[in-house]
């Protein structure tokens, strides 16, 4: 019996499963909740850290700090899905018009994370120059048994559509967990005339291609240099001026890195791809190993 067909409606005879009701997000955890479902653009660039500071003061001067995000910043995990052939990272680096890409990501310190953890559930897909998510938020063991061990899960009627569809690609393309990828992220909210203007900087951007279980006692791996940091300016209509005028002064670049792709390349389980940077690549004589405080390395602003 295959995985759709396993998808079940509801328990029989209506009874609720404690295990598998999502659990209530708290802290930085509601910036997911309150994300669940959004189009949007994103434009990504590449910072060197030495010029953060500078660009961390002229984004308070306009905009605030997440209110959900801790001063410094909060640690952010997740575990990639894709095929034994890596359709979802060929789709990435061809550039087709319409792609996605599942995972689970976990908000917080994922040595912290137990069976309860609340975790998201994700598509990311692009259309044309249109970012889509869509994510529902659920206790770890139970998001675990769905995507890892294939068993159906029960849902609120409401994100039976989205669970069925993770079901299926999991199903028809036996999507399996490929890398994870983890960077301690600093948010900024646009308010008043930036009203749904976002903007984040990704710190220490590291993975790893083995044990997948967010807590396991893993090593990690820079997969791109750690002097550089990853810049995303999301909006949902356009982005305003004074952000492009900024990103000019700043002489920041557009760069189409993915996080995802990255680690891939840097695990070698694909070719360095020529859509990247040279600069993304870490040098020979850099240790790629990650620092047991790399969720204290950022200075609180």
């Amino acid at each position: 019996m295959s995985v759709f067909d396993r998808f079940r409606r509801g328990s029989p005879g209506g009874a609720a499963h404690a295990e598998d009701v999502p659990t209530r997000p708290t802290g930085y955890q509601q910036t997911a909740s309150r994300l669940h479902s959004f189009n949007r653009y994103e434009i990504k660039y590449l910072v060197d850290e030495m010029r953060v500071p500078q660009l961390r003061a002229e984004l308070a001067a306009r905009m605030e700090n997440d209110p959900f995000s801790p001063r410094g910043g909060y640690p952010v995990t997740s575990v990639y899905y894709d095929t034994p052939s890596l359709r979802f990272y060929w789709e990435k680096i061809e550039g087709l018009k319409f792609r996605r890409k599942v995972r689970m990501r976990l908000y917080g310190a994922p040595h912290e994370c137990t069976e309860d953890s609340s975790v998201q559930i994700e598509i990311k897909q692009r259309v044309n120059r249109v970012t889509q998510k869509r994510r529902i938020a659920l206790p770890y063991g139970t998001a675990r048994s769905w995507l890892d061990d294939r068993q159906a899960i029960r849902c609120e009627p409401s994100q039976r559509p989205f669970v069925k569809e993770v079901t299926t690609l999991i199903g028809n393309l036996d999507l399996r967990p490929i890398v994870t990828t983890g960077y301690l992220r600093e948010a900024f909210v646009g308010v008043d005339a930036d009203l749904g203007l976002r903007v984040t900087i990704d710190h220490k951007v590291h993975g790893r291609d083995r044990d997948f279980h967010f807590a396991a006692p893993a090593e990690n791996r820079f997969t791109i240099p750690p002097k550089l940091a990853i810049v995303e300016i999301k909006a949902n209509e356009r982005v305003p001026y004074w952000v492009t005028d900024m990103t000019a002064r700043l002489d920041m670049s557009v760069n189409r890195i993915s996080k995802y792709c990255q680690s891939v390349e840097a695990f070698g389980l694909a070719p360095r791809s020529r859509v990247g940077a040279p600069e993304l690549v870490v040098p020979d004589d850099v240790d790629t190993s990650l620092p047991t405080d790399v969720f204290r390395a950022v200075p609180a602003h």
